[in-house]
């Protein structure tokens, strides 16, 4: 004897629910993908140097321009209705190298004689280059023999040619300036000499000469090293950079009357402290990283991400050294008020 099955059939209700409720999953699941997504831009957006490893001057961020109290639109861009018009300045007449004049022989509508409307005429000043003028010095120091000692002898080579080699002070400093303060790569400075000044350095000859430049550098660099400790005010900020896939530093002092760069591969006091010493007395410029702060006896002037200055007396790390006198003498709320 066998037992029937029973099978339950689903009501077209029940199919409804369930199609509804297959539905709202999905949904549920979209749902959740864009606020996953909105939670990822959020973060984005609040991230600073207090937690990431951006620097504190990216969170100086540019508020927007605001709007005209007056309703007007923006102005346009050139020259405005009723200012002044701006012209350069002519250059003098010992810096001109060369004077054209251009005549009229006979009137160009009639044909007749013509006389000069006494000193007035339309000047055009046209600047230009002329192919740079190189000068390819041989140096010659000939072999001499001494019977007496039976050896041969040369005439000493002068000494800024023997240390010059092939570039001389002059294409050297252009060398320099072009991969120092425009930044060039070594193959737009080659393409640069070959095309411009006519002259054709190979890479390695570059990297010997810009090696050169380095190493008469190292005096004067030093020199300002030094006089940093002493400056009554310095700014200073740092930023990171990536070479050959390692992290450092770059750290900026800007002085009065100069600009000293430090790489380092640390974004910590200790930098700073073996930079200006454990006993600094200016007054300090920095933004609110805590590197720049900790452990110097001063006054720091500190930028708040919203663009405030509140100065403030920097904490003590040390117990010695003559931390009270600071800022000619002024204490951290009068400092302030002023």
């Amino acid at each position: 004897m066998f037992m029937s099955k029973h099978v339950r059939k689903s009501c077209p209700r029940c199919q409804q629910l369930q199609r509804q409720l297959e539905g709202q999953a999905a949904q549920i699941k979209s749902l959740r993908a864009a606020v996953q997504r909105l939670e990822e831009k959020l973060a984005a957006a609040q991230k600073d140097s207090s937690t990431s490893s951006k620097s504190p001057s990216s969170d100086l961020v540019k508020p927007p321009p605001a709007a005209s109290v007056d309703g007007s639109e923006r102005r346009s861009i050139g020259g405005q209705l009723g200012h002044a018009k701006h012209e350069r300045e002519p250059f003098p007449p010992e810096q001109v190298t060369h004077f054209a004049e251009h005549v009229l022989d006979a009137c160009p509508c009639c044909g007749g004689r013509l006389r000069r409307n006494g000193h007035l005429a339309r000047v055009v000043q046209q600047i230009d280059i002329v192919q740079p003028p190189l000068t390819i010095a041989q140096h010659t120091c000939p072999d001499y023999w001494c019977q007496h000692c039976q050896r041969s002898f040369k005439a000493p080579m002068p000494l800024e040619i023997e240390k010059g080699g092939l570039a001389g002070s002059q294409l050297t400093t252009l060398i320099a300036y072009l991969k120092g303060a425009c930044h060039a790569s070594f193959s737009t400075v080659r393409t640069f000499l070959r095309d411009v000044v006519g002259v054709k350095i190979s890479r390695g000859e570059l990297s010997k000469i810009l090696g050169k430049v380095a190493a008469a550098l190292d005096k004067p660099y030093e020199e300002l090293l030094q006089a940093l400790p002493n400056e009554p005010f310095l700014n200073v900020d740092e930023t990171g950079h990536k070479d050959r896939g390692e992290k450092w530093w770059t750290w900026c002092f800007r002085a009065q009357l100069y600009t000293l760069y430090r790489i380092d591969a640390h974004r910590n006091a200790e930098v700073l402290l073996d930079t200006l010493g454990r006993e600094f007395a200016g007054v300090l410029g920095c933004d609110y990283f805590s590197a720049s702060t900790l452990g110097l006896e001063g006054l720091v002037c500190g930028v708040s991400p919203t663009g405030g200055v509140a100065p403030r007396r920097l904490p003590s790390a040390f117990a010695s050294g003559p931390g009270a006198c600071v800022a000619r003498g002024l204490e951290p709320g009068a400092a302030a008020a002023a």
